[in-house]
Parts: C-alpha cells; sequence; structure tokens
C-alpha cells in the first residue's frame, strides 16, 4: 500500500545493505534493541493509550462531551503522528495505518463518506464498522466531526454522536492492535532476525529503521509543507494537514520529534554525527518556535511563505545528512525507493 503515497525519496536505500564499510552486527543489533524498547513499545503504547481515552470520552453524549472529545482527539494525534513514520510491521497489517490516517484526500472522501453515515441508519456496530471505506475511518475523519461545521450540521444529535462514538472506537481498536503486536510479536522480529523469521539478518533491521526515520522526514518535505505551498504562483494553503483543527504546523512538529527520536538512537553509532544530527534537528525546532502560523495561511505571502520554506529547507538538511552520512555509518547501502514495499 505504500506505493499510493504522493512522494518519492529522491535518495535510496539498498533493499539488501551489507557491512562492507560499516559496523558488525555486534554494535548494531543493541540499536535496534533500543529503538524497540526506547522508541517504539513506549510511543505505540501512549497512542493506544490515548485512542482509548478518546474512545471512552465518545461513549458519553458527545453533544455535552465537545471539550472533552477536542483535547483527546489532539492527544491521540499528537501520539500517532510521532509514530506515522513506523510504515511498516503492525502499522500496514490489515491496513491499520491508512484506517488511522487516510490522508491526503485529494478528492474530498472523508466529507462525503461521513455525510453518507451521517444522513443513514447503516450498522455502526464495531464489526460492521470495518467495513466502512477508510475515507470514513480514523483520526482525520474524526477532525471532520469535530471541526468541520458542514460536517457537524449533518444529521441529528443522537446519529452524530453514534457516528463519533463508532470512528472512535475504530481507532481504539487499531491503536491497541498495533500497540500489542509490537509488544507480543512484532517488536521481537525486529531485534532478532534470522532464518524463517520476517528479518534474516541485522542489516535488515537496521534498514527499515533507518528506512522509517527517513521517509517521515520526506513525506513532512513534501506532503505536510508541500502541499501547502504549492507553487509561487498559486500557494495551496487549504491543502493543508489538519487546518479545521488548526493542527498543520504541530504535525510537522510531533513528526519531527518521532523521527528525531528513533535517529538519534540510531545515530550512537558515530557519536560525532549523532551530535550533528542532533544540532540540525535542534534548528528545525527553533523554526517551528518561530513560526506563529499554526495552519500555514501565511504562504500566500511573500515573507510568510519564505518562512515556511526556509523550515522546508531546513528539515531536508537533516534529511540529506541521515542520508549520506547515518546510512553508510549503519551500513545501509543505496538501491531502491524508500518507499516501495518488501
Amino acid at each position: 500500500m505504500n506505493r499510493i503515497l504522493p512522494f518519492v525519496l529522491t535518495a535510496v536505500l539498498g533493499a539488501h545493505p551489507v557491512w562492507a564499510d560499516g559496523p558488525g552486527p555486534e554494535v548494531v543489533t543493541p540499536l535496534i534493541a533500543q529503538s524497540v524498547s526506547e522508541h517504539i513499545l513506549p510511543r505505540t503504547q501512549a497512542f493506544a493509550q490515548s485512542a482509548t481515552a478518546l474512545a471512552e470520552t465518545a461513549q458519553d453524549d458527545c453533544t455535552t462531551a465537545q471539550a472533552g472529545l477536542e483535547a483527546g482527539f489532539h492527544q491521540a494525534m499528537d501520539d500517532w503522528t510521532a509514530i506515522s513514520h513506523l510504515r511498516f510491521g503492525p502499522t500496514e497489517h490489515d491496513d491499520r495505518a491508512f484506517a488511522l490516517a487516510f490522508w491526503p484526500d485529494g478528492r474530498g472522501k472523508t466529507p462525503k463518506v461521513l455525510t453518507g453515515l451521517l444522513q443513514s441508519d447503516a450498522d455502526l456496530s464495531e464489526a460492521a464498522f470495518r467495513e466502512v471505506s477508510i475515507a470514513g475511518r480514523g483520526l482525520y475523519a474524526m477532525e471532520f466531526l469535530l471541526f468541520d461545521q458542514p460536517v457537524m450540521d449533518v444529521g441529528t444529535g443522537a446519529r452524530r454522536c453514534a457516528v463519533i462514538a463508532a470512528v472512535a472506537t475504530d481507532i481504539a481498536a487499531n491503536a491497541q492492535a498495533i500497540a500489542a503486536d509490537w509488544q507480543e510479536d512484532f517488536g521481537d522480529e525486529l531485534t532478532n532476525p534470522g532464518a524463517g523469521r520476517v528479518y534474516h539478518t541485522p542489516p535488515e533491521s537496521v534498514q527499515e529503521l533507518f528506512k522509517a526515520a527517513t521517509t517521515g522526514l520526506q513525506f513532512t518535505i513534501d506532503t505536510r509543507l508541500g502541499r501547502p505551498l504549492g507553487t509561487f504562483d498559486r500557494p495551496r494553503p487549504k491543502r493543508s494537514e489538519l487546518r479545521r483543527s488548526e493542527r498543520s504546523l504541530r504535525q510537522v512538529e510531533m513528526s519531527v520529534e518521532g523521527t528525531q527520536e528513533l535517529a538519534m538512537i540510531l545515530a550512537q553509532v558515530n557519536p560525532a554525527l549523532r551530535t550533528r544530527i542532533g544540532a540540525a534537528y535542534d534548528q528545525v525546532h527553533v523554526l517551528i518556535d518561530a513560526l506563529n502560523d499554526p495552519v500555514f495561511a501565511s504562504v500566500s505571502d511573500i515573507q510568510g511563505r519564505l518562512r515556511v520554506e526556509i523550515l522546508q529547507i531546513q528539515i531536508a538538511e537533516v534529511r540529506d545528512l541521515m542520508l549520506a552520512e547515518l546510512g553508510p555509518a549503519l551500513g545501509v547501502g543505496t538501491g531502491f525507493n524508500a518507499l516501495d514495499g518488501d
């Protein structure tokens, strides 16, 4: 399913990296284990907890729980975005990532599917809802239900509450399944590769992690920032991610935070390089903090556009540094599009 994502890495990674000029498994294997224990497991568990809390809030009368629903949405979205670069294994199983995060939605399918659900008496049981189009599921559908007035005005109050509860329950189920799969099985598959397992060698495992970090950065560069920037003659601020909930800049911040945590673990292979990567990420955070534009509305203004472009360039510098130096330091070679499936 990765093939449908709307961008391609300009620098590519090897399908089967070798250790020729890199560290041996005795160096990299602990980094893989640490990536799982200190990044993936706690982050996926945090998302499962916040998604479950959102679902519990949604079981209340949503006409009186709006503030709680909005707060729960923001926390769950923070936690999802911080792991959204982990597009392999448990997030890919049963298309969970797409069921959680159907975006970009270039054809405007989400409001159409939600309008249909709100106007109908379709079964909203947990099992039945799994058969609903992914455009009507997940966190991006929840944003429409909580922040888009045209969608919020469709149907009766009771039906709206029922749809909100169904969407939240579905989000929680996927988040819990992702966390459980990592805890019970896939963390071990990644950490202990071998014959007959998902990953055969430590190079394959470390490649997966490195690819996740760099691909996450690329998505932010090309999509989270590239879509609203559009072209100089035709900026597209209304294409900003989650603009209805004023989260466009927050999405960049949380995705950067997630990839940074993983990158800094992997970069322990070379302490001097780790310092440089950390400094490059620090500069990204400085630019984010200085950009007082939560929905990238300023891209229509020359000066505002320049500030967003500078942020985009700085994130690209982080990615380029990782591709040029961290990949070789880890023994990861070149040879295929990092967004291709296995």
